[in-house]
């Protein structure tokens, strides 16, 4: 099979969730879709601190939703059946891949990102939740657009059923997704999938009832930190802070990245709903934004060993709780917005 898929255009984007899906979108005619918009339909801010699980030997802490549900979440909002399909076989993963690509399907695919040879060795590590297209295959390799990066690039059959069946935690199982209807989107429709995306992604950050989700799971695992220099000793308290670190700035772009993705989504939103009470709330998503970014460079300033007293871990948690008291801020108001 020789097959490209006509009309397919490359969209970088900051997350790769978000720019599967604008792209996934557009192709299929939803022109106003931006990555922005796809991020807030999909309801993609979150925070959480599973205190009982360790990830790659640190806290266990996540700075966005599940992987999929992005897509799931906007897809919905805007009345798009979404299929997706799971293999326990890598021969009738493949087959099926080059069936759908020869209908001319663009199909989202998850995979692993440690055999992913065109990333640079410093970014592969083992994270199974990283998300690409398949929009056609030539000269008998597969034609590959990753949202995050600035080109399109190949990969050969060997090489994407390694990524496809990566091992471990989030195992993606050769799983693929692709919109399986697209009906017509108006001005009304969109305007209700941004208000139910707007109330959805206030309650999760501001009304579940437990102390580790959303933004009161900023304060909690500040309240932690002020522990791990004393419990822990100070090397294994650096490496749950550079474990923060990288959970936050370079898996899923969660921390900083993510709140300056979701201010432009209110603003968006503003313009959408005609309301300019958003517009002043992204100002304040924003400085969370700047907070974060400001945070993870005090975490690894304590990471590299070069300022390891408890004031120093003192000072990364009363940042977090400053995080914590403004979001909580941002989201109630927004919970209880009237639209």
């Amino acid at each position: 099979m020789e097959t490209r898929i006509k009309n397919f255009n490359h969209v970088q984007t900051a997350h790769c969730e978000n720019g599967v899906a604008t792209s996934l979108l557009r192709y299929h005619g939803l022109d106003f879709m931006s990555e922005p918009l796809a991020f807030g339909l999909g309801v993609g801010l979150f925070y959480i601190h599973l205190p009982f699980m360790k990830f790659n030997n640190g806290p266990a802490i996540s700075f966005r939703t599940m992987p999929g549900d992005i897509f799931k979440r906007a897809c919905r909002s805007l009345g798009i059946k979404v299929a997706r399909k799971k293999f326990r076989n890598p021969a009738a993963a493949q087959a099926f891949l080059d069936e759908k690509v020869a209908e001319g399907v663009p199909v989202g695919c998850q995979v692993g990102v440690f055999h992913l040879m065109y990333f640079p060795k410093e970014y592969r590590f083992h994270f199974n939740a990283h998300n690409l297209i398949v929009y056609g295959k030539e000269d008998g390799r597969y034609l590959i657009s990753d949202p995050v990066m600035e080109v399109v690039t190949t990969l050969s059959p060997a090489e994407l059923e390694d990524v496809r069946f990566a091992r471990g935690p989030l195992a993606p199982k050769g799983h693929l997704y692709f919109p399986a209807n697209i009906p017509e989107v108006g001005a009304e429709q969109l305007r209700k999938a941004v208000k139910i995306g707007l109330k959805k992604n206030a309650w999760w950050m501001s009304q579940v009832p437990v102390s580790c989700i959303g933004s009161s799971g900023f304060a909690y695992t500040a309240k932690h930190i002020r522990k791990w220099r004393d419990k822990l000793g100070v090397k294994q308290a650096g490496l749950n802070l550079g474990q923060i670190v990288r959970m936050q700035e370079e898996i899923g772009t969660g921390g900083g990245g993510f709140r300056f993705i979701y201010a432009a989504f209110l603003e968006e939103a503003a313009g959408i709903l005609n309301d300019d009470r958003l517009s002043r709330l992204s100002e304040q998503v924003t400085k969370s934004g700047d907070l974060l970014r400001a945070s993870a460079v005090r975490m690894a300033a304590v990471y590299k060993g070069r300022t390891t007293e408890q004031q120093d871990f003192n000072a990364v948690a009363d940042g977090l709780e400053e995080i914590a008291a403004l979001e909580q801020v941002i989201f109630s108001e927004l919970y209880k917005m009237k639209f």
